[in-house]
């Protein structure tokens, strides 16, 4: 929505100095491990998991060895323990949804880090199925605009096999169903466009709008607090703040 701002959006113009780089690193790792054990393999070719998060490994610039360390744990090589996938739910201050995706060798520690913080910002931990279904798991596609204007990028979308468009000020979020998600990122970098990403995503059905500053700033916190786990790979929430808003918190 023009003139509000969602949590991918903040993140990008906050950019990557917020996370340190070892922590980057052991995030991205992990998500190649649990990629390699649910997407059907170490060969990135035949799995298009693992490849989504070894193209997001090498944007940071993550070294080839520490990638393929986490390729070989995924295959049960080596003596680290076994990570694995977690979904944890939740509502935070203002009554948005939380969907918090970790990758643990250690599920009681992870879910007492992510519950605790979650209660500390007087937020609730809740059971499984409370508030996914407040969002549809889709491909995302982040493209820069790189002076095009929105009108292109519709044309673009529905030719690439798309199902939405987003404005998120210097990028176009690029929706599109999980299994066309490969061929619509292909199409659109044979069109040219500057690929910023192409992930799995949970996009919200519904959106609550945050119409005050404090409550905003107690949002973001939140939000900056959990992705800061060790264990948290990604943080999915169906906010909706106006810049604004944003701009006093």
């Amino acid at each position: 929505m023009s003139g509000h701002s969602k949590w991918s959006t903040i993140k990008r113009q906050k950019g990557a100095a917020d996370t340190k780089r070892g922590q980057v690193f052991t995030k991205l790792g992990n998500a190649i491990t649990i990629a390699v054990r649910e997407g059907g393999g170490g060969d990135p070719a035949s799995n298009f998991k693992l490849r989504l998060a070894m193209d997001q490994a090498r944007a940071a610039n993550m070294p080839k060895e520490n990638m393929q360390r986490a390729v070989d744990r995924g295959l049960g090589k080596g003596g680290a323990g076994q990570l694995e996938s977690v979904v944890y739910e939740g509502y935070g201050p203002g009554k948005v949804a939380l969907v918090i995706e970790a990758a643990t060798d250690n599920k009681n520690r992870t879910t007492g880090e992510v519950k605790s913080t979650i209660d500390r910002a007087g937020g609730s931990f809740v059971s499984p199925g409370t508030v996914s279904w407040m969002f549809s798991d889709e491909g995302v596609v982040v493209v820069h605009k790189g002076g095009r204007g929105m009108d292109e990028f519709l044309d673009l979308a529905v030719e690439a096999g798309a199902e939405d468009v987003a404005d998120v000020g210097d990028f176009v979020e690029i929706y599109t169903k999980l299994n066309t998600l490969e061929s619509v990122k292909r199409v659109l970098e044979e069109k040219g466009l500057a690929i910023t990403s192409a992930e799995l995503s949970k996009k919200p059905t519904t959106t609550v709008e945050i119409t005050d500053s404090e409550t905003a700033k107690k949002v973001l916190d939140l939000m900056g607090k959990l992705e800061d786990l060790d264990d948290v790979v990604k943080v999915h929430s169906n906010f909706d703040v106006a810049e604004g808003i944003l701009l006093q918190s």
